[in-house]
């Protein structure tokens, strides 16, 4: 049997109509309790004392549960805690006093839950089970000490290792088992702090790319440049192998049009057979805005698939524009080319030169045609049979011509003639003179008929020695012609009228300067040499 006791107070507690109570006796007594409640309120207070009394069955004086505004004094004491010498008196009074849980919690200011656990604590320690216990969760990492002493041993050892590589190798090391997050917790009670240091943007990273094998994949470009000679700007494409850096073949052009390109791929294809691939930029002889290009056309015909790189990277074709520089610091910036004709074969020359004699770092310094015929020596050997053992040579000079030097003495003074290129060098002391000769071929004009001029009869009384005709002058012959021979790499031409021989621009020609300055002497003039007087 329970027995509930209410102890009066001399100053009861304020009555709040918002909170809802039920009291123990049942509903009824609850909406008698609301009936007085609602006198109360009205002024009646003699039934003051007992209504509060039935409001609740909480010891009068404890808070109450919930949110509500308090002074700050109040809220920081809070309700006062028990000492374990009270809870050990509180449950040996609960032992004894044999009444239920609910019924004797409220009479020591706690629930029912606090003495269940009480008696636990106490059955399974003891009386230390009822000393006083941090609430909450332990602060802290909770590794293990050998756990922790190995991270901070591999980071006194290692001040840049992070988190995430002390916990990868604690797991595949000793095995021990620690997050990145544990690992930091750790630092941190330790008393290392996350430092924040501004990073410096790194530069992109070079990406290489090499096809295993030859004939996969072909890269294609267009490079410009002025034949000086006629300043006139001429186009060269060339198709080069991306595995071995072999040119399989290469044309030259006026024009930068879609059908050189289509001539020269044919041409690469018909000596060498049919890539897998060809890479190309977004030049418009390679792609079209709208519709299909012509050289897609072509690809898809033969069964090649074309890749196009991303427009404003370069890179990509690197292998291309890493040929074009080469070709221009080893052969086109000092060549000089008489034609297109002449460029083309001369270009041709250089491209042997490249495919077979020369080492390139990019492949191990081997050249370009020991990648490119490893499957095929015999195959090779035949090719670089007839490539050009000056093959460089000819593409930078050309033929080279018969030296030419001639000296004398005239009245006493002495003269040396000497050729530079297609220059005359007439000096004479601290004077020269420079004749030009034009590259066209001179005229041939019909040999005058020579005439003699009859001696003078001897005057009487003077012996005169006899007159002993000159003997006729010796003629070398001239040295043949040496044209340039034919080069080994396949060249794609477009039937052009364009030969890269122009007419002179109007205004003062050499002509009117070598008529300005042998004029006077009344010496004949040709079509074929230019005199410009040089000083020093």
């Amino acid at each position: 049997m329970s027995h509930v006791q209410h102890t009066p107070t001399t100053e009861p507690a304020p009555w709040d109509p918002r909170r809802k109570e039920v009291s123990p006796a049942g509903p009824e007594v609850a909406a008698a309790s609301a009936d007085h409640a609602a006198d109360a309120t009205c002024g009646t207070g003699d039934d003051h004392g007992a209504v509060t009394a039935s409001l609740g069955n909480r010891r009068p004086g404890s808070p109450r549960r919930g949110r509500r505004l308090v002074p700050a004094a109040e809220a920081a004491s809070g309700q006062p805690q028990l000492t374990p010498t009270q809870r050990l008196l509180a449950l040996d009074t609960w032992m004894k006093s044999g009444l239920p849980a609910g019924d004797y919690a409220p009479l020591v200011g706690v629930s029912k839950h606090t003495l269940y656990a009480w008696k636990a604590r106490f059955e399974a320690e003891g009386p230390a089970g009822l000393m006083d216990r941090q609430r909450g969760r332990p602060t802290g990492s909770r590794l293990s000490e050998v756990t922790k002493r190995s991270i901070l041993l591999m980071k006194e050892q290692h001040p840049d290792w992070g988190v995430e590589r002390i916990s990868a190798l604690l797991e595949r090391g000793p095995a021990l088992s620690a997050s990145p997050k544990a690992v930091r917790r750790v630092l941190a009670e330790a008393g290392y702090e996350l430092e924040e240091r501004p990073t410096v943007p790194h530069p992109d990273h070079v990406r290489f790319f090499e096809r295993a094998r030859a004939n996969q994949l072909w890269q294609t470009d267009l490079f410009t440049f002025v034949l000086k000679r006629q300043n006139q700007r001429v186009y060269l494409v060339a198709f080069l192998d991306d595995h071995s850096r072999f040119i399989v073949s290469y044309g030259l052009h006026a024009s930068q049009s879609a059908a050189l390109v289509l001539e020269v791929f044919r041409a690469g294809i018909a000596s060498y057979g049919t890539p897998d691939e060809v890479l190309t930029d977004n030049g418009t002889q390679y792609v079209t805005w709208r519709g299909t290009s012509r050289f897609r056309q072509e690809c898809d015909q033969r069964g090649v698939r074309q890749i196009v790189a991303t427009p404003r990277h370069p890179e990509t074709l690197g292998k291309i524009e890493r040929f074009w520089g080469t070709l221009w610091r080893e052969c086109l910036e000092t060549a000089v080319f008489a034609d297109l004709g002449e460029a083309r074969t001369r270009l041709g020359h250089f491209v042997d030169h490249y495919n077979f004699q020369r080492p390139h770092q990019g492949i191990d310094s081997l050249v370009p045609a020991d990648r490119f015929f490893a499957a095929a020596p015999q195959v090779r050997r035949a090719i670089q049979e007839r490539v050009a053992a000056n093959a460089l040579e000819l593409a930078r000079s050309g033929v080279p011509k018969a030296p030419f030097y001639l000296t004398g003495n005239v009245a006493g003074q002495a003269f040396t003639v000497h050729a530079e290129g297609e220059t005359v060098i007439l000096q004479k002391g601290q004077q020269r003179a420079a004749i030009a000769l034009d590259p066209r071929p001179e005229p041939v004009l019909p040999e005058a008929a020579s005439t003699t001029t009859a001696a003078p009869p001897p005057t009487a009384g003077v012996a005169l020695p006899p007159v002993v005709a000159p003997p006729p002058p010796v003629v070398a012959p001239l040295p043949p012609v040496v044209a340039l021979p034919s080069a080994t790499a396949p060249a794609g031409v477009v039937a052009s009228p364009w030969t890269g021989a122009v007419a002179p621009p109007p205004g003062g020609s050499a002509l009117d300067r070598l008529h300005r300055l042998v004029g006077d002497a009344g010496g004949p003039a040709t079509d074929a040499a230019t005199v410009t007087e040089v000083r020093p």
